[in-house]
């Protein structure tokens, strides 16, 4: 997983040679484009990296298949962003909205739509500033745990070297850790930055939202004193995707969302059960940290964990177990354990 992660985070600068070549200007977190357009967050748009030939590129959901952003991109002369973290990160969807547009309604573009069983999927998101983590969010699974009912968010952290994506494989740690848990949870993406935000205002610095997982060695959490750090951000410990649904098309405390492990049900509860609303993290984490576009949260996760179990019957997850976490509306991320 390490060679193919690798690989996949040179592809920024293989689309930029892209770009170069088809005379469309792609945008990057580190040196804003050389434009005069408006900034703003996408709408009504389902965005994903896709991955292949040594590269990643922003692709778009349509009933047509996998715009291939690039691609549309390079045909039509048009400006696009290069990534999903572009597309955050320079808050360039009004770019990307008229491209989608656009190629829509041109028949140069045919060969720039990719059907979705051909692609392989890259990580949502490569290089957000922060990954902020809320524990402890849902009421039956505080009550599950038997952990003191909390008074605001318990919030922790994960790298970005703990990023995976839909179909990924998790190499378990097993010479350091045995006790492996899953926890499906939505995943807010930021789009503005947030710096002591009202809650009343919290939502309208979404950009959009994702299904996740928090994965969690459960002995590294609980047996060292504490050690939730070191017990929820292993390599490959934070998948994501495959999809970011744009925030103006879900309400994000009305979804249902269910973790099943080699088939069986595990999780299926709603997120209207959360003790603190997307709204309310936002606006708390916002608070003590600048929250900046492309920074994600994760919300937390409902009953129904390994760990809440009684200790008889936790029967911890292992190598060839299959993962499979859907979220009403935002699609469903699957993983191996090896």
């Amino acid at each position: 997983m390490a060679s193919n992660r690798r690989t996949f985070l040179k592809g920024a600068g293989v689309v930029g040679a892209m770009a170069a070549t088809s005379g469309l200007t792609m945008g990057n977190a580190q040196n804003e484009p050389a434009r005069k357009s408006a900034r703003g967050m996408a709408k009504n748009l389902t965005v994903l990296h896709i991955f292949g030939n040594g590269e990643r590129r922003l692709g778009v959901k349509t009933e047509k298949g996998i715009l291939d952003v690039a691609a549309a991109a390079g045909i039509l002369k048009m400006h696009a962003p290069a990534t999903v973290d572009d597309l955050l990160q320079n808050e360039d969807g009004p770019s990307l909205n008229a491209l989608v547009d656009a190629a829509a309604k041109s028949n140069k573009v045919a060969k720039a739509y990719l059907p979705e069983s051909g692609i392989e999927y890259g990580p949502l998101v490569t290089r957000p500033e922060k990954i902020v983590c809320i524990g402890h969010n849902y009421k039956r699974h505080v009550e599950e745990v038997k952990a003191p009912w909390p008074k605001q968010p318990v919030v922790f952290s994960k790298y970005n070297s703990a990023l995976n994506w839909h179909l990924g494989k998790i190499k378990l740690p097993v010479d350091v850790a045995k006790n492996f848990d899953y926890e499906i949870e939505l995943v807010i993406v930021m789009g503005k930055t947030a710096s002591n935000v009202a809650e009343a205002d919290a939502l309208s610095y979404v950009a959009g939202y994702a299904t996740g997982n928090d994965f969690t060695a459960r002995d590294l959490q609980y047996e060292r004193g504490g050690q939730w750090l070191i017990g929820k951000t292993p390599d490959g410990f934070a998948p994501v995707g495959p999809y970011m649904v744009t925030a103006d098309q879900i309400d994000p405390q009305n979804l249902k969302l269910e973790c099943r492990v080699n088939g069986e049900t595990r999780q299926s509860w709603n997120t209207n059960d959360m003790i603190f609303p997307c709204k309310q993290l936002i606006g708390y984490v916002s608070k003590h940290m600048t929250l900046k576009p492309g920074d994600i949260i994760y919300t937390g996760t409902p009953q129904g964990v390994i760990y809440g179990m009684p200790p008889d019957k936790r029967v911890w997850l292992k190598p060839g177990d299959k993962i499979a976490c859907s979220l009403e509306k935002l699609g469903e991320l699957k993983f191996e354990l090896v």
